[in-house]
């Protein structure tokens, strides 16, 4: 049973990032959230603007949006399938101020309670798919303003979700009550006197709000985070989960982020983007277009600060990911010869599919829309996983006014050729290395979508 009730925690690895933000004061949103946010005129009117605008940027801090919206759903009106392996699906919940379907008689201490302690206003335990372990440290004034912002700032959705689809007894929720004596450790996060306001700043998101841990940590046999703050050993030391890699993100310079400037964090977290360094692709993408690229240029400042002073956790890598890797003359070669479809030639797949935008020498573009694949995190990683999504799955990302995309290839190759395609990828662009990915690995992916 253990087991399974910790499948939900699985479940929520990308998603439910309901609620809440920030230590300090929240600075004023330079990069505001779009209209998506559907604030709600004569809603906000009879409430304190003030307090519901800043609820709004923790909101948006928070990524709630992207878990709480189905796809062409109204916002925050729930019902986003999220498959849970062993178990079933679940469906998110409708947080607008709706009366009978959202959270519209909710009183504040009802809000608290699930966003900090995960207790649903009539008793029932949260999956922990709702990462309120990291929600915990959130601090009371965050809170109240969050609160402010969903019952004035967001349109009620008249919309139930549809119920869950798990069989009893998987179903039953009292078995969550155990793992949350063992692992939710309740109290707002409590600044660290001998560290800068800004690092504090930054600790505060990471650790709450942005809950970086949630993808980025190890886990152990009950799924819980090894570690909920720097002081642990494996605190962002990196995690597979539903698919994908969270690299590890700690001060390592080869395993970790610790080569990058703070320039380069930020405008990471900005853009999704660092030529020679990293593109955002799947879960992160999400993240930085929903979140990330949305907060004030302080707060991703405080963010980086605080992340690139995490203690290193070496995974005994030689190099960097971002440091492998050199143009290649191998498809020269290959100029008029006839491709086929069909065909498991890696070469030719990844003259026939990739060349166009990424170039035969695997240069990308002048102008970095489309990277190089040489010098590039994703290609030189010793996990090749996440490059099997991204040609799965391709890569769509909005950042500002940009939009990059990469078109999906799961539709039109086999596993053989998208296993053949990523090796030859990292073995020409990448890591020399890196696990060879065989035609059951693509299926497992494929079939996890």
């Amino acid at each position: 049973m253990l087991k399974h009730i910790l499948s939900f925690v699985l479940a929520g690895c990308f998603a439910w990032p309901g609620l809440s933000s920030a230590a300090g004061a929240a600075s004023s949103p330079a990069a505001a959230a779009p209209a998506a946010a559907a604030v709600a005129p004569a809603a906000a009117a009879s409430g304190d603007a003030a307090l519901v605008e800043r609820g709004r940027y923790l909101a948006v801090a928070g990524d709630c949006m992207a878990c709480h919206t189905a796809k062409g759903g109204k916002p925050f009106a729930g019902g986003l399938p999220m498959p849970v392996p062993m178990l079933g699906k679940i469906y998110t919940s409708n947080i607008t101020p709706d009366a009978d379907n959202g959270i519209g008689k909710w009183t504040l201490e009802d809000f608290e309670r699930a966003v900090r302690h995960g207790v649903s206003k009539n008793g029932d335990n949260l999956y922990p798919a709702m990462p309120y372990v990291s929600y915990a440290k959130v601090s009371d004034d965050d809170v109240k303003a969050l609160y402010a912002y969903f019952m004035h700032g967001v349109e009620p959705v008249k919309q139930a979700p549809p119920s869950n689809e798990i069989p009893w007894p998987l179903n039953m929720r009292w078995p969550l009550k155990i793992w949350n004596a063992l692992f939710l450790k309740d109290g707002p996060y409590q600044p660290k006197p001998n560290q800068s306001v800004e690092w504090n700043r930054g600790a505060y998101l990471v650790q709450g709000l942005a809950h970086c841990g949630t993808c980025h940590t190890a886990r152990g046999v009950t799924m819980q985070e090894k570690s909920l703050d720097e002081t642990g050993g494996s605190f962002l030391s990196g995690s597979v989960l539903a698919g994908w890699e969270g690299y590890n993100i700690t001060s390592d310079r080869n395993a970790g982020i610790g080569d990058w400037t703070q320039p380069q964090l930020v405008q990471y977290l900005r853009t999704g983007s660092v030529p020679g360094l990293a593109q955002a692709a799947g879960p992160m993408a999400e993240a930085i277009e929903h979140s990330f690229s949305r907060m004030t240029d302080a707060d991703l400042g405080a963010i980086a600060t605080y992340i690139r002073t995490v203690p290193a956790v070496s995974d005994g890598s030689k190099q960097s990911r971002s440091s492998w890797g050199k143009p290649t003359n191998d498809g020269v070669k290959l100029r008029g010869v006839a491709l086929s479809s069909a065909g498991v030639d890696p070469a030719r797949l990844y003259l026939g599919n990739c060349a166009t935008c990424h170039q035969m020498r695997g240069k990308g573009t002048p102008d970095g829309y489309y990277p190089p694949l040489f010098h590039n995190s994703t290609v030189g990683a010793s996990n090749p996983t996440n490059l099997v999504q991204v040609i799965l799955h391709g890569v769509q990302r909005k950042a500002g006014s940009e939009d990059v995309g990469m078109p999906a290839f799961g539709y039109e190759l086999s596993d053989a050729q998208i296993a053949a395609l990523t090796n030859y990828v990292t073995q020409q662009f990448g890591n020399p290395g890196a696990k060879q990915v065989t035609d059951q690995d693509v299926a497992k992916l494929r079939a996890a979508r």
